[in-house]
C-alpha cells in the first residue's frame, strides 16, 4: 500500500500524504467517484488526478473506499475520552468524532458531592466529575489531547443534579433560575445545545414547563435541543409532539435520540411514528439518531421490566457476580419474581431485546436518521454497539442486506451528521476541510462483536487520519506522542 515518495522539481509543492485511487465517497450521499486527495497539515488540501503530485507518503489506495471519518452522534464517552484517551473502541470503527452529553447526562457542568444518580452514574465514579464548568472540561481535553474530535451537549439529568436536592419533583423558579444561568454559561464556552432523557426517574418528574425554560435559551446561541423522549414505548406519539412543541417554542432544530418503538406493544409501528415525525418536518427542522441492532441498553429500570423478551444483566453494584447472566435466570436462581430479581440487583445495567427489527430497518432507512451507537464504555460487558455499530451498518445492513446504498450509509454517519450538529469544516470530502478520513475495503468491513464477546475490533477498517494525523493503520493505534483530536466548540 506504501509507496516511495515521487521525485519533486525544485518548485514543486510537497504534501505530507497522497491518498491515490480509491472510491471517493463525499459524505453528501451522492455515488463515489475514483479521484485523488492531498493532505497538508489538517486539512484536504487538493482533490482530483493529482498523480503527478509529491508527497512525504503516498498511497495506493486501489479497490478501498476513501470516506470521511466517521461521526458517532450518540456517545457517553464523556469521562471515557480522558480516562482513555487513545479510544480504540472508537478509532477502530473508523470514528474521528463524537458527540458527548447525551440523553441529559453529562460530565460538565457537574460536580458529584456523593455517588452519582442514576443515569449519571453511567459515566463514572464520583471523583471523576470535576467540571463544575465546561471550561475545566476543555482544558482537561487539551491536556490531554485524545485520538477523536469531540463535541458536548449539556444534559438536562446533570443540571437538575448539580442545583436541585430532590429530583422527584419539578425544579422551582429559583432552581430553574440556577440551571438556565449554568447552560447560558455553557453554551457561550461552546457546548453544541442542551439534552434531554426525560424517560429516566430523575428526570421523567420535570414538567415541560421546565423543559421549555432551558430549550429557550438555545436559539441566541443558533445551539441545538436533542432528547431521549419521555417514552419509547405506546406513549410514543405524545413524546414526539412534546419534543417538537418544546423546538417549536424554542426556535431550534430537534434531534431524537435513538429513535426505535420499544417493547412488544410498539412492534410494527415504525411506518406510523416515521409518518408522524415526516409530518411535523414540514414546519420545523426535526431528525434523528439510531443504532444497527434490536437491543438497547442502559441502566436496570423497573418499569422495563418484563417478560416479553430477554433483559441481559450487564453490571449489579450489590450482586457483581450476577453480571452477564440473564435477569430470567437470576430470578430463577433466587426464586423470585423478575420485579424482585431486579430490585435486589440495584444499582444496575441491563440490555434490553426489546425492538422488532424491521423496524430497525425502517428508522436507518429514514432520510434524516443518523448513525450513533449510544454506547457504554463503563459497562463491564457493554452492548457489541460500542466496538462494532458503524462496521455494522456497511457490512451487515449496506452490502449483506442492502438496506442502504453505501453512499447513503456514509451520508449518515458523516455529511449528514456533520451538517445536523453543525461541525463546521467536517463530514465531507472537500479542499479546505479537516483531514478526518477513513479508508476501509468495502467488501470485507463487518462488526466482529458481539453479545457474547463485545470487545472484539471489526475487520476491514485499513487506515484513519484525525485532523491529517496517522492514527490507526493495521489494526492497531499509532503510537504518536499526542492524539490529534481536538475539542469542537460550538460557533453562533
Amino acid at each position: 500500500m506504501h509507496q516511495e515518495s515521487n521525485s519533486a522539481t525544485p518548485l514543486q509543492e510537497i504534501f505530507d500524504v497522497l491518498i491515490l485511487n480509491g472510491e471517493v465517497f463525499d459524505g453528501s450521499g451522492s455515488p463515489s467517484v475514483k479521484q485523488d486527495i492531498a493532505i497538508k497539515g489538517d486539512k484536504i488540501v487538493k482533490i482530483g488526478d493529482l498523480n503527478t503530485l509529491s508527497a512525504i507518503e503516498v498511497i495506493d489506495a486501489q479497490g478501498l473506499v476513501v470516506s470521511p471519518g466517521f461521526i458517532d452522534v450518540h456517545t457517553h464517552d464523556d469521562l471515557e475520552v480522558l480516562r482513555n484517551p487513545v479510544m480504540m473502541n472508537k478509532i477502530s470503527q473508523g470514528v474521528t468524532s463524537v458527540i458527548i452529553g447525551n440523553c441529559g447526562i453529562s460530565a460538565s457542568p457537574y460536580v458529584a458531592n456523593a455517588t452519582p444518580v442514576d443515569p449519571i452514574n453511567l459515566l463514572g465514579q464520583k471523583d471523576e466529575f470535576a467540571y463544575p464548568e465546561l471550561n475545566d472540561f476543555i482544558e482537561a481535553f487539551n491536556n490531554i489531547r485524545p485520538n477523536l474530535n469531540v463535541a458536548a451537549l449539556v444534559g438536562h439529568i446533570s443540571l437538575r443534579a448539580q442545583v436541585m436536592k430532590d429530583l422527584d419533583k419539578g425544579a422551582s423558579e429559583s432552581e430553574i433560575k440556577q440551571m438556565v444561568d449554568l447552560l447560558n454559561l455553557a453554551l457561550s464556552q461552546g457546548a453544541k445545545g442542551l439534552s434531554t432523557g426525560l424517560a429516566y426517574h430523575n428526570a421523567n418528574a420535570a414538567p415541560t414547563s421546565e423543559v421549555q425554560a432551558l430549550v429557550s435559551t438555545l436559539a441566541p446561541y443558533n445551539a441545538i435541543y436533542t432528547t431521549h423522549l419521555r417514552t419509547e414505548f405506546d406513549g410514543i406519539i405524545g413524546a414526539l409532539d412534546e419534543a417538537f412543541s418544546l423546538g417549536k417554542q424554542g426556535k431550534v432544530p430537534v434531534i431524537v435520540s435513538h429513535l426505535k418503538c420499544a417493547g412488544k406493544n410498539n412492534w410494527g409501528r415504525s411506518s406510523e411514528v416515521l409518518q408522524h415525525i415526516s409530518q411535523a418536518r414540514e414546519n420545523q427542522a426535526i431528525s434523528c439518531d439510531c443504532y444497527p441492532y434490536n437491543a438497547s441498553s442502559s441502566t436496570l429500570d423497573l418499569s422495563q421490566v418484563t417478560d416479553d423478551f430477554e433483559i441481559f444483566i450487564t453490571w449489579s453494584e450489590t450482586h457483581p457476580e450476577k453480571s452477564g447472566q440473564l435477569l430470567a435466570n437470576i430470578a430463577a436462581q433466587w426464586q423470585v419474581s423478575l420485579i424482585e430479581a431486579a430490585r435486589k440487583l440495584q444499582p444496575a445495567g441491563a440490555v434490553y431485546h426489546c425492538m422488532l427489527e424491521d423496524d430497525v430497518r425502517q428508522i436507518m432507512q429514514a432520510p434524516y436518521s443518523m448513525i450513533g451507537s449510544d454506547g457504554l464504555p463503563c459497562d463491564p460487558h457493554p452492548h457489541p454497539r460500542l466496538w462494532g455499530t458503524f462496521p455494522r451498518v456497511l457490512g451487515h445492513y449496506s452490502r449483506d442486506h442492502q438496506t442502504l446504498a453505501l453512499a447513503q450509509a456514509i451520508h449518515k454517519m458523516t455529511g449528514l451528521s456533520a451538517t445536523e450538529f453543525k461541525l463546521k469544516q467536517r463530514g465531507f470530502i472537500r479542499e479546505g476541510y479537516f483531514a478526518d478520513i477513513v479508508l476501509f475495503n468495502a467488501n470485507t468491513i463487518k462488526d466482529q462483536a458481539s453479545f457474547t464477546e463485545p470487545f472484539l475490533v471489526s475487520e476491514g477498517i485499513e487506515k484513519v487520519w484525525v485532523n491529517g494525523q496517522l492514527t490507526y493503520y493495521a489494526n492497531e493505534i499509532l503510537k504518536n506522542s499526542k492524539g490529534a483530536g481536538r475539542f469542537l466548540a460550538h460557533e453562533n
